[in-house]
């Protein structure tokens, strides 16, 4: 009798002939409840996730969510509370680096950790060689580079020394010492953070061939139209928990930022404002530094009341020596700097005094004193000012009262336990970000009218997430509308065209023309970053 049967069932006739299905592919990674506990701080909370070969997950979260935790014990600087990590399969052993280098974990970190007087290959084999042997197996390792080099489209050359590179080819030097090492899932952190425009494309193009050779890649950004453009899912921490997973396709900006942060984000909003009085001026400003380069080399520009004067470039091209000038840690070598009108010395009490304010680059070598507690750094730059102190004494209630409306204005996290007698070393970077935000922005007691007359933010939001973001750009806006003038230096180029009012470029410590934003395009401030004087769109005015 013949038997009949929708199509894909299977009749009772050839049941003992079928093929048995194929078993699901081992993932490259699986998380299975990874919880991590700090005292009283749930940092990571039951948390599941899952890596294929070949797939880029994006994992996305505010500051304080959990994502360096995350990746931290994945990594074996941490050791999960409950949990397990298999890797191929097999269980990764907990807290072991080495154990995560072996089963083919690699990590390029946002700030590399390269040595600048050694070679490309020197630098690929560091670490990978015991001390014992009696000569270093260089041939073999150089001729794995070039393979690993030419296979995904990362040419360096293995003789030159870091210290000559440019950013984006350092970069290309740190995924190259992970491949080399035999990494088959790849971390990036925040990887186009310090990269131009056109960087950023090559380094895509590289991920789409390490993709193709099957290679799983985890990639940490806050720019989410980047994670939109190479992810194939998104993971969304918020307060330590996954709250989703999401497929790229049908995913947009807002959708995600509403994930990251439980509530949509508004963008900050730039009221137009003519420029008022001259408040800062720098005149052919000229800094030597260790190397025969100066850097500073016959800077020149001026800031006015209500204007964002901002100045892009990748990292290390003079921007750092600049803000040290414009707040009085660092003296010319020629040249003059006037805050009002008035020339002031390299001394930073005196530019305070004078109503200079500072969002350093180094939040925690330089912004802040992480052994204090919380209150101790609200109040740090002006500790001895009338509305802290008296007599040469602290007002140690009334300090720590501003520090707490401190918290509660910007949003500083990670004081549940002790509110404002927190170790400062023990907030996120972000957070701590939020604590110099809130110490520049914030009127002392009995000063409600305060506003800097000069705020020099320096990567005022590198590593912030969306939200936290756009409330930082909409207090510094705030600033500008009462008065302050602001010099923004940022290598975040969105950050750049939001808030500026003009634009100018910094390369090997010169300076070009500070032009108007809407006088730039993407591609332009590119090249000029690269060294190449950028011209302005036609009928755009140049800004003096």
């Amino acid at each position: 009798m013949r038997t009949f049967r929708a199509s894909g069932a299977v009749s009772p006739i050839d049941q003992n002939h079928a093929v048995p299905a194929a078993p699901p592919p081992v993932p490259a990674l699986k998380l299975q409840r990874i919880t991590k506990r700090f005292g009283a701080l749930v940092a990571n909370d039951a948390i599941s996730l899952d890596l294929a070969e070949g797939e880029v997950l994006a994992l996305l979260g505010e500051n304080g969510a959990g994502k360096s935790t995350l990746v931290s014990i994945l990594f074996g600087h941490y050791v999960a509370d409950e949990g397990t990590i298999e890797v191929f399969g097999q269980p990764l052993p907990p807290g072991q680096p080495k154990a995560a280098l072996a089963a083919g974990i690699g990590m390029v970190h946002q700030h590399f950790t390269l040595a600048d007087n050694l070679s490309v290959l020197d630098n690929v084999m560091l670490g990978t060689e015991p001390l014992w042997w009696p000569f270093s197996r260089r041939a073999p390792a150089r001729q794995r580079l070039l393979d690993a080099a030419q296979r995904f489209g990362l040419q360096v050359d293995p003789d030159a020394l870091i210290a000559d590179l440019s950013v984006g080819e350092r970069q290309r030097v740190e995924i190259l010492k992970a491949l080399v090492r035999g990494a088959r899932i790849l971390i990036l952190d925040e990887p186009t953070a310090v990269l131009t425009p056109q960087e950023s494309e090559s380094l895509f193009a590289t991920l789409a061939q390490m993709v193709a050779a099957g290679l799983a890649i985890i990639f940490i950004s806050h720019k989410l139209g980047e994670v939109l453009r190479v992810s194939d899912r998104i993971a969304v921490l918020r307060g330590g928990r996954l709250v989703g997973v999401l497929p790229k396709a049908g995913a947009d900006r807002a959708m995600l930022a509403e994930a990251m942060v439980g509530r949509r984000v508004e963008g900050a909003v730039k009221r137009p404002a003519a420029p008022g009085k001259v408040r800062a001026t720098l005149q052919d400003a000229r800094v030597m530094g260790s190397g025969p380069r100066p850097l500073l080399d016959g800077v020149s520009l001026e800031l006015r009341a209500g204007e964002v004067l901002a100045i892009a470039g990748v990292s290390g091209n003079g921007q750092q020596a600049l803000a040290e000038v414009m707040c009085g840690q660092r003296a010319l070598d020629a040249g003059s700097v006037m805050l009002d009108g008035q020339p002031l010395p390299a001394e930073p009490r005196r530019w305070v005094e004078a109503g200079a304010a500072r969002i350093p680059e180094d939040r925690h070598a330089v912004g802040v004193v992480g052994d204090l507690p919380l209150w101790e750094n609200a109040v740090l730059e002006r500790y001895r000012s009338p509305a802290f102190a008296r007599f040469g004494l602290m007002k140690r209630g009334v300090a720590m009262a501003h520090a707490q409306r401190l918290v509660e204005r910007f949003d500083v996290r990670g004081t549940e336990g002790r509110g404002v007698e927190t170790a400062t070393r023990g907030l996120s970077g972000g957070n701590m970000q939020k604590l110099i935000l809130g110490r520049v922005l914030l009127a002392p007691p009995g000063d409600q009218d305060h506003a800097p007359r000069l705020i020099v933010a320096n990567q005022p939001t590198w590593g912030l997430d969306v939200g936290a973001v756009a409330y930082v750009h909409q207090q510094l806006l705030d600033a500008c509308a009462a008065g302050s003038a602001l010099l923004l230096i940022s290598e975040d180029l969105d950050e750049v065209f939001a808030l500026a009012d003009r634009i100018a470029v910094m390369h090997h410590g010169r300076l070009s023309a500070a032009r108007p934003a809407a006088a730039w395009t993407l591609a332009h401030i590119g090249l000029a970053m690269a060294g190449s004087e950028a011209r302005p769109q036609e009928g755009a005015a140049h800004a003096t």
